[in-house]
């Protein structure tokens, strides 16, 4: 059941990224381009996100447990260290270079876009890179 549950929501969520054009390469690169032609449409993309997200997690964490989980899982590492400096700035320039961050890359998958496929795969070396080789403090 849960499973089912999660491709129900991943499938929404894919449908939504793309629905706000965070699927369209051109559009996020020109909305990470504050310096040349800024397009400001994702910024409200965003704020609508983070409307709806903020008081959700705030009744959600507050209701106790989870409907279908034991427990709520919540990162517990709030440290600001040499391992997340280098994978948020890692983060960064991919995200800039071709204008996909991991859940818009899976979602225009569905394109069937070649370019799509490579990124994709790109990522999934460095994912492995990044568990075979962490980064020490």
């Amino acid at each position: 059941m849960n499973n089912l549950i999660a491709l129900i929501a991943g499938c929404i969520f894919g449908g939504g990224l793309a629905f706000s054009g965070m699927t369209d390469t051109s559009k996020v690169i020109g909305f990470l381009d504050l310096a040349g032609t800024w397009q400001p449409g994702l910024a409200f993309v965003m704020g609508a996100g983070l409307l709806v997200a903020t008081p959700s997690f705030y009744l959600l964490m507050k209701g106790g447990k989870p409907f279908l989980a034991e427990k709520f899982f919540a990162p517990e590492n709030s440290a600001i260290d040499k391992p997340l400096l280098i994978g948020a700035a890692l983060f960064g320039i991919g995200w800039g270079l071709y204008g996909y961050c991991p859940g818009p890359a899976i979602s225009s998958l569905a394109y069937l876009n070649t370019d799509s496929f490579i990124f994709v795969g790109a990522m999934l070396v460095g994912m492995f890179a990044a568990k075979q080789f962490p980064i020490k403090n």
